[in-house]
């Protein structure tokens, strides 16, 4: 587990005071390292890493973490310039999946950490790390994000995902079988990169060194990984290895299935591998469904961003559809103390469906907003300092409160696997705001997308606070979806060309009928 951020600044503080001058690269800089990234185990990194130099010859890195971080290292007032160069002279022997993200030098006294992934470096001396320790966030596989819906890594993690599901195709995987095992990888390769598993990149590390090259033990060893990922940590067996052991239990029904063994060869284990290399973290939460809903169609990964709908287009429907008045009210009582906590449990009785939700793109970016809202309701009472609260009392908003009816099966499960990725984002950004780490693991509320034609169903079914109405087939442009306003009363007797509602008159109860499409669809929004 993460450590929170008061207690990474002790440690640095500790680190920083130890190796105050400090000189020798040779006799004392694998110590430095260790001490740095209180690395115990081989399989995190490597000293004196082999590898081609550009222009042919071998040489060695200094410390090695494939696909996270290279370091080169010189002697007291070294030329940390020279040392940058050397370093970039190794990405030519590396495979593509090994390319670090980060490259960092260091004299002992200096240290240059260069973010290959944003394009920009930082300097300072060792006695300021304490003031820059947050840019290593990665070494716990948190890093800051920024919702970038053009990056090139959304395109980059679209193709690796679209040349695994080819891979897993030729392999004779299909249906639904193969569609459960995509979102089960897209979640460990997301938890692989956001400090679900730990050390980052551990299940990376896992399939390298734990199973054959040749790719003829993967599918039953990944079988086995995702009965270990479904079981509680105090249920597993004594005897199983440690490194499996290490991964948490995540439940959310996620790995619960039995699946057909998954048939790999050499060829679709390195896919899997080229796919742990892209910057999960970065991914833009909008695109997920795009993303995978292109992954069959080698044209549409080239197109990706061309056929979903952006987050800025998504914003311009839901700001004034509620959080313009949400955050409207909020500025009314955001400074008393007793309106301010109503408000807070207001937002986590507010209910969200998308009636055709396609992968989630509308749930995903809703949850993001009211997550951020919720932070800026936390912030307003605990203004005064009393941020060493229990985190997990704190916040009042997840996933069960949002919708979803979905008539394909694969982007149902892409949508609730979304759901959970981009709240254990907010997760994380609740952990830095209050310096301690949150996260919602195992897995306990998980988002209600059902599987199902939304025009298909001649009854309402309700659930708690929503229910939720579907028209037969012969009035499908005819009917309004849901509400979950007591006011609105359901027609006793249906016209032919209304849906049939329930007769009962509660807040569980279905919205009465719209004569026509346009208005149909403007009550639904009007009450989502």
């Amino acid at each position: 587990m993460p450590l929170s951020w008061n207690e990474i600044g002790t440690r640095v503080a500790t680190f920083e005071r130890r190796w105050r001058g400090a000189a020798n690269e040779r006799s004392q800089a694998q110590e430095f390292w260790i001490d740095f990234f209180d690395i115990r185990k081989p399989r995190v990194a490597s000293f004196e890493h082999a590898v081609k130099k550009r222009g042919g010859g071998q040489s060695f890195i200094d410390l090695f973490w494939p696909g996270v971080l290279l370091v080169e290292h010189k002697s007291l007032r070294g030329d940390l310039g020279r040392a940058h160069g050397q370093a970039l002279d190794y990405f030519p022997g590396l495979k593509e999946p090994d390319l670090p993200r980060d490259v960092l030098v260091s004299d002992f006294a200096r240290l240059r950490l260069y973010d290959l992934e944003r394009g920009d470096d930082i300097a300072f001396e060792l006695a300021d790390l304490p003031l820059h320790i947050e840019r290593f966030a990665f070494v716990a596989g948190c890093r800051t994000q920024e919702i970038r819906p053009q990056d090139p890594v959304n395109v980059k993690g679209a193709e690796c995902m679209g040349a695994l599901h080819d891979a897993l195709d030729a392999a004779g995987n299909a249906g639904h079988a193969l569609e459960v095992l995509l979102v089960r990888l897209l979640f460990c390769l997301f938890a692989d990169d956001t400090g679900i598993f730990q050390p980052a990149q551990a299940f990376r590390s896992w399939v390298e060194e734990r199973t054959a090259a040749d790719g003829s033990d993967l599918g039953p060893q990944l079988a086995h990984f995702f009965q270990v990922l479904n079981t509680p940590e105090r249920a597993r067996s004594t005897r199983l290895d440690e490194q499996p052991r290490a991964f948490p239990y995540i439940n959310g029904a996620l790995f619960a299935e039995l699946l057909p063994m998954a048939s790999f060869v050499a060829a679709t284990r390195e896919r899997l591998l080229d796919a742990c290399a892209p910057g999960w973290s970065g991914i833009s939460q909008a695109i997920f469904g795009a993303m995978f809903q292109s992954i069959s169609d080698d044209k549409a990964r080239r197109a990706l961003g061309a056929h979903h709908t952006s987050e800025e287009n998504i914003l311009k429907l839901i700001k004034p559809l509620f959080l313009d008045e949400l955050y409207a009210e909020f500025q009314r009582v955001k400074h008393q103390r007793n309106r301010l906590f109503e408000f807070h449990k207001k937002l986590r009785a507010l209910v969200f469906l998308d009636p055709a939700c396609g992968c989630g793109n509308f749930l995903v970016i809703t949850y993001r907003v009211l997550r951020l809202l919720e932070l800026e309701v936390l912030r307003a009472a605990y203004a005064g300092g009393q941020q060493t609260l229990d985190v997990h009392t704190l916040l009042n908003i997840d996933v069960d409160q949002f919708h979803g009816i979905e008539i394909e099966e694969f982007p149902a499960q892409i949508a609730q696997v979304a759901l959970w990725l981009i709240d254990h984002q907010m997760n994380l950004r609740v952990s830095d705001e209050f310096s301690a780490y949150f996260a919602r693991i195992p897995l306990k509320a998980q988002a209600h997308i059902v599987r199902g034609n939304a025009w298909s169903c001649t009854r309402c079914s309700s659930a708690g606070s929503v229910a939720v109405m579907r028209a037969s087939r012969r009035t499908v442009s005819r009917c309004a979806l849901w509400a979950i306003d007591s006011s609105h009363t359901p027609l006793s007797r249906p016209g032919s060309n209304c849906c049939q509602c329930c007769s009962a008159r509660s807040s569980a109860c279905c919205a009465c009928c719209a004569k026509s499409s346009t208005s149909a669809l403007s009550k639904v929004s009007a009450r989502a």
